[in-house]
């Protein structure tokens, strides 16, 4: 007849044989701490109305910022006269993305919808450049848009514990855009007199000459005026 192992051996035999076969042991005080899971929606909900706040009280006149980027006339600018102007006007995020917070006031002058990507194209007040201003409409923003997130200031990696974490607020807020422009009948923007405020990025990692012919604002709020 076999004898069976006290308690204590048995659970020492068990921990032994996971630990042979890789397995990770988790304390039972531990097993429980993944039901506190993440919830990006919990997150904006709580930080929205600062998010949209911040962007209508501290945004910089996009007319201002473009005079001061100067591109040539392809659009261009060398990465160094940029990051000044970037320091100056917005934020360097740790991946070289450049992020501002804008408004400005303007004529639409297109309506592109033939897309989920929609965008109005605006000929803001107070600048005559080499750069087209293009706003997100919907019904979709691409996936890969952090703009809002990153340019606000107050939303960092370190906060959270992941890039999945980190990413999952943008994606998020991503969508409160999106619910604005739900609001919004694009189509009939056309010639219209329009005053946005939202954030835009200007991607410069791994180049010299950044090309800022076009620049895509995602929106927190458009308004006819």
């Amino acid at each position: 007849m076999r004898t069976a192992l006290p308690p204590v051996l048995a659970a020492v035999a068990a921990c032994v044989l996971a630990w042979a076969l890789g397995f990770t042991v988790v304390p039972i005080d531990q097993a429980g701490a993944g039901s506190d899971a993440f919830d990006p929606g919990a997150y904006v909900d709580g930080a929205w109305e600062e998010i949209v706040a911040t962007i209508r009280d501290d945004s910089v006149d996009l007319a201002e910022i473009l005079g001061a980027i100067a591109p040539n006339a392809d659009g261009q600018v060398q990465k160094e006269a940029l990051v000044a102007v970037t320091e100056r006007y917005g934020l360097v995020t740790p991946g070289e993305a450049h992020v501002y917070k804008v408004r400005f006031s303007g004529t639409v002058t297109a309506v592109d919808l033939d897309s989920s990507l929609g965008t109005i194209g605006v000929a803001i007040d107070g600048y005559d450049g080499p750069v087209r201003v293009q706003v997100y409409v919907g019904p979709r923003i691409p996936s890969d848009e952090s703009s809002v997130r990153d340019a606000v200031g107050f939303i960092e990696f370190g906060d959270f514990r992941d890039q999945t974490e980190y990413g999952k607020v943008a994606s998020e807020i991503n969508g409160r855009v999106r619910a604005v422009l739900a609001t919004i009948d694009a189509a009939a923007l056309q010639g219209a007199t329009v005053t946005v405020h939202g954030a835009m990025t200007i991607r410069t990692f791994n180049l010299v000459v950044i090309d800022v012919g076009v620049v895509r604002i995602v929106p927190v709020a458009i308004e006819r005026t």
